[in-house]
């Protein structure tokens, strides 16, 4: 049995749950405080913030090791920043690697002393790989589409057998029965990279 995995390219857009913290003032709000994505897929963080009165605004950015994360060497190349009129702010990072799992949080910085905030907690991210688990009885196998958080915004499962797609599903399980030479996979719809068990 083998499995492998590879890039992918689904977007994931999260969901409208607003997460508000501040103080005098100040306060940061996520539109999600968790998200679970795919490796090598990509995600946008949404973000707005309020400001005590008095203070202008120089600075601000994400990040999870206290550097702006378009300065960090890990994420070079992968974050881009957008801000639009309506205070809202983007974080899309690209080509996911599960060393991304973090917490993402936002800051602020204006012009007065004291004048800096960061949104705690931020946003946390899980980034996880598709396995496929199999189980095995007499009479049948199942093979589960497995991984390690549960992805966000419910996705498609499909199933090909020997390269044919013969399911989709929200359920990430497919079961056959008798024993079979047949090659499977699985995957997220979206992603163009599954991962891949050939069952003997």
């Amino acid at each position: 049995m083998a499995l492998r995995t590879a890039g992918s390219v689904l977007v994931v857009f999260l969901g409208s749950v607003a997460v508000v913290l501040g103080q005098d003032g100040w306060s940061v709000t996520y539109t999600t405080q968790s998200i679970c994505a795919l490796k090598g897929s990509t995600v946008d963080l949404f973000c707005s913030y309020t400001y005590p009165s008095g203070h202008t605004v120089t600075t601000t950015f994400w990040f999870t090791k206290i550097v702006n994360l378009r300065d960090d060497p890990d994420y070079k190349g992968r974050v881009t920043y957008r801000s639009d009129r309506m205070n809202g702010h983007t974080l899309k990072i690209t080509d996911l690697r599960e060393k991304d799992s973090a917490a993402y949080k936002f800051k602020v910085i204006t012009d007065q002393t004291g004048g800096k905030y960061t949104g705690d907690p931020g946003v946390n991210m899980s980034v996880t790989d598709l396995q496929v688990k199999v189980t095995t009885t007499w009479w049948s196998t199942t093979l589960t589409c497995s991984t390690t958080c549960t992805l966000t915004d419910n996705p498609t499962y499909i199933w090909y057998r020997n390269s044919k797609n013969v399911q989709e599903d929200s359920s990430p399980l497919y079961s056959f029965y008798l024993k079979t030479e047949d090659s499977f996979y699985c995957a997220v719809k979206g992603i163009n990279s599954p991962a891949v068990c050939e069952c003997d």
